[in-house]
């Protein structure tokens, strides 16, 4: 069956996350979306590992889906055109923050495992390393090559895949705390890395000018720090719903089976520029190369972005596709569109009124972004709907990119087009 997956998402006992980020709320968030794979989050936090088990029940097939009573009451909170199956697969990361061929490195790592058991052997190893109980995403003076053979110590059905590759602060090939290689960080352990993901602000074009990562699978995931960002990035499954049978496709890439990406455009991401968002400076690459990658405000190094890396480390040119590559599409969150066409925040009352009801008359929202025919969207009745989600699928869009962790703002229309647009 085709399906859509999110794994890298968070608890409300990560930092910096939003205190409705429960299970109940992502069961509900991911039938919004048109999502029935979704991550855990957090599952070596001691009590969010308490409410996984409290809360979910095992499917049978190395996934989880809530308990029916709990799923009962959730499910009234979701319009019939957006019901459907949702299974929650375990899920954590780790911040890596180690000493490593003289330098600091802070790398963060996506980890999967196939049952409580293998979750709840993995914290108690790590609790002996470090603190897993003050943050959700915990930090622990570790090696990323030392926790991969952890997980390859605790379960053979394990998977282990790099999160966010390009980011620059916290990731395995990030400009101010990576690698310079996927081997690099982890040496004789290289070939159990089977997958990367690329982060919201590189996509899979980007990451196939550098040939170190040709034989990886590029996944892509949300990230989510709350059940609204839920589905920003995905991955798309033709497999049947069951944990050996997803990690497998991740695993060989296997066209028929791992399908591709849902996109953020990279511009959008926080980090696509290089820049000082205290100076407001924000540079292309070239730009920053004649400035010496100084910022002409301050005068102290720039924030190097997954633009400027990419280019540092590709060996490729620009529009190549190597042999094992899978399609993708760039996707603009819904609520980024109404916010544009109702010109009111993205948060507000109006914006999520008109959001729910597109949903109830289209159903999930990924599948009106991505799938559903613009005739279809058009009998809606929402001006500038069709419009904005036709441009967004052929890319003509007008984005101000993002840098220094300031993200990109997306444009679908001129000044004063919209207006005209109305009115014909």
């Amino acid at each position: 069956m085709t399906f859509i997956s999110d794994f890298h998402v968070h608890s409300h006992f990560s930092r910096a996350t939003a205190k409705n980020l429960n299970l109940e709320n992502l069961h509900i968030a991911a039938q919004l979306k048109g999502i029935s794979v979704v991550g855990t989050g957090d599952f070596t936090h001691p009590e969010w590992f308490e409410e996984l088990k409290e809360k979910l029940v095992y499917d049978e097939n190395g996934l989880f889906k809530l308990k029916p009573d709990i799923a009962k009451q959730c499910d009234k909170q979701v319009p019939s055109s957006c019901r459907s199956r949702v299974a929650f697969m375990l899920v954590t990361e780790i911040s890596n923050i180690y000493k490593k061929n003289g330098r600091t490195r802070k790398n963060h790592n996506l980890i999967f495992v196939p049952d409580l058991d293998a979750a709840a052997r993995l914290g108690s190893k790590l609790s002996s390393i470090g603190n897993i109980k003050s943050d959700g995403r915990p930090i622990l003076g570790l090696d990323a090559k030392n926790l991969l053979e952890i997980l390859l110590e605790t379960t053979d059905r394990g998977f282990f895949v790099p999160a966010h590759i390009w980011t620059p602060w916290f990731s395995l090939l990030g400009s101010k705390s990576g690698f310079d290689s996927v081997r690099e960080c982890f040496e004789d352990l290289t070939s159990f890395i089977y997958a990367v993901e690329t982060g919201l602000s590189s996509d899979p074009a980007m990451n196939w000018r550098v040939s170190d990562l040709e034989d990886m699978t590029l996944i892509s995931n949300s990230d989510a720090h709350s059940p609204a960002n839920l589905g920003r990035e995905a991955n798309i499954f033709d497999t049947d719903l069951n944990y050996d049978a997803i990690i497998g496709a991740m695993k060989s890439g296997n066209p028929d089976h791992f399908l591709g990406t849902l996109e953020f455009y990279p511009e959008e991401g926080k980090y696509y520029y290089d820049g000082h968002r205290k100076c407001e400076i924000s540079f292309h690459p070239e730009q920053t190369l004649s400035h010496n990658n100084i910022c002409p405000v301050c005068e102290k190094p720039l924030t190097l972005g997954v633009l400027y890396r990419v280019n540092a480390l590709s060996d490729r040119p620009e529009g190549i596709k190597p042999a094992k590559s899978h399609p993708y599409d760039y996707i603009i969150p819904l609520v980024d569109i109404l916010s544009e066409m109702l010109r009111v925040g993205p948060r507000t009352k109006k914006v999520l009124q008109q959001y729910h009801s597109i949903l109830e008359k289209l159903g999930p929202e990924l599948n009106v972004l991505n799938k559903l025919s613009l005739e279809k969207i058009e009998e809606a009745g929402i001006p500038l709907l069709k419009e904005s989600i036709d441009r967004m699928r052929k890319n003509k869009v007008d984005i101000a990119p993002g840098y220094d962790g300031e993200f990109g703002r997306v444009k679908i229309f001129e000044e004063g087009e919209r207006e005209s647009l109305i009115n014909i």
